[in-house]
Formats: structure tokens, C-alpha cells, sequence
């Protein structure tokens, strides 16, 4: 082995450092409306988001109050799930609940 390997490794551990880059995290939010009733998205939020229920209470209502509110920051495939699987329920539920994503 040559001296000049320690070297050699720490500087590809720098380019491929350099190189990696996170994958762009997107906002699932949960919007208010004049219909959905609080518990569902309290059970919404415990179900899909896996919050506690003293959280999920929180959020939504922040939902409640602001208009929206933020369920989770997500990789662009699980958010794009999550998002599916919200209005999934609320359209089973017969609620217009409306979840969408944004780019973090």
C-alpha cells in the first residue's frame, strides 16, 4: 500500500459527498371547509399520518383556524401517496376534505 492512499480516499469520500444530494421533501397540508367534520380529520390524521391524538388535534385545529395546515414533510412519492389516500377516505366518507402538496 502507498502512502498516497489516505489521500486518494479522502478526497473521493469529498466528490461523492458533494455529489449525493437529498431528494426534493414536499408539505402534505390538510384544508379547511364548511363540511368535514373535526373527528374525521382527527382520525385522518391518526390513521394516514400516524400522529397521536393529542397532535392530530392540534393540526387540525390549525386546519380549523388558518384554513390549512401541515400533516408532514414527505419524499415526492410518499407525499403524492398520502395525498391519494386522504381523499380516498373522504370521498368514501362522503367528505370533500381537500388535501394537497407543495415542494418543502
Amino acid at each position: 500500500m502507498s502512502d498516497h492512499e489516505p489521500d486518494f480516499w479522502e478526497e473521493m469520500e469529498q466528490k461523492v459527498e458533494e455529489e449525493l444530494e437529498l431528494p426534493p421533501m414536499f408539505k402534505v397540508l390538510l384544508h379547511n371547509d364548511d363540511y368535514t367534520t373535526m373527528e374525521f380529520v382527527v382520525e385522518i390524521l391518526q390513521q394516514v399520518f400516524h400522529k397521536n391524538a393529542a397532535e392530530a388535534t392540534r393540526i387540525m385545529l390549525l386546519v380549523h383556524k388558518t384554513g390549512f395546515g401541515v400533516c408532514g414533510v414527505f419524499s415526492e412519492d410518499i407525499a403524492e401517496t398520502k395525498v391519494e389516500i386522504v381523499r380516498h377516505l373522504a370521498k368514501k366518507s362522503g367528505f370533500p376534505l381537500m388535501c394537497t402538496m407543495e415542494e418543502a
